[in-house]
Order: C-alpha cells, then structure tokens, then sequence
C-alpha cells in the first residue's frame, strides 16, 4: 500500500518568557485550542496517523499532545531532537527508516524546514504557518523509497488552522 505523510508545523508557541530557550516555549492559548481542532480536521478526513515522528521542542510535544483526543491510543510517537532544526535532510533520513508497519506518519517539526520538505517532495512551494498541515500522498510503498527514487509526492490538501475557526 502507499504511505501517506501529514507534514505538519507545531501549533503557535509563546514569547512570554525572554529567558526562556527557543527549545523550551511552550504553546500560547491559540496554539493549544488550534492544535485538537486540526487534529479533528485530520480525522473527519481520514487522514488519522498510526506513527507520529516530532521534533523533541516543548512546543512540538504540546502540539501533539493536544492532538491525542482525535486519534487512537495505538498511535506510536518518537520524539527526536534530530528534527528540531531539521530540514530537507534530516527529515528524509528520519522517516526513511520507518518500518513499513506505517501507513500514515505525522511528521511534526518546525519552519523553514518544513516549508521546504513539502516543496521538495511535491514541486508545490508553501508557507505554513503555525498549526498548518501538508497532506501528502506519496507514490511509494516503502518509506525508504523516499530516499531511493526521484519520483514526486501528491499534495492532496492543506489544513490551515485559521480556516477552522469557530463561528
């Protein structure tokens, strides 16, 4: 079967605190009532992760955190410190090593990476602000095949946050 990838930046952080280090801000309120309703977002369109790779920044382990309430308790998660200022490179390095157990992965990391490896793997510049998600489709079977072959990805849709505001 095709794997599918939810690239997605981590909700909207604080700057409350200047003596805190970039590594450890937290969510700010919006960031913690966007984060559930994209992840509800995800799940209204079948697109439910069975693996989560995250960046290890506080606000990346928020973001999904508020996101469990949509998603089954089986959800695996790894949280690596490799993809908090990763990019094109780590990203393809980490998820290319997923075993193929792994249909669907949420892949949660930071900008500019992220805004870069959706365009890389689609040929579709983006900007992804906090809490957007890139769906993408992928024409492999193996998630080595990343790595391995210059055939592009599908972007089927882009959730952005600001679109799922209530009323």
């Amino acid at each position: 079967m095709k794997r599918r990838l939810i690239v997605m930046r981590h909700a909207k952080s604080s700057w409350a605190n200047p003596d805190q280090t970039d590594h450890d801000r937290p969510l700010n309120k919006r960031g913690l009532r966007d984060a559930p309703r994209v992840a509800a977002k995800l799940a209204e369109l079948g697109w439910v992760p069975d693996f989560v790779l995250s960046s290890d920044a506080v606000r990346t382990r928020q973001t999904y955190r508020q996101m469990q309430i949509a998603f089954p308790d089986t959800v695996l998660t790894e949280f690596t410190k490799r993809l908090y200022h990763g990019g094109v490179t780590e990203f393809l390095s980490a998820v290319s090593q997923l075993g193929d157990l792994h249909q669907t992965v949420l892949v949660l990391g930071h900008n500019p990476g992220w805004e870069h490896v959706v365009h890389y793997l689609t040929d579709h510049p983006i900007i992804m602000k906090t809490s957007t998600a890139a769906l993408i489709e992928t024409p492999f079977t193996a998630w080595q095949d990343l790595i391995d072959s210059k055939e592009k990805c599908s972007l089927v849709d882009t959730i952005y946050a600001r679109d799922l505001e209530l009323g």
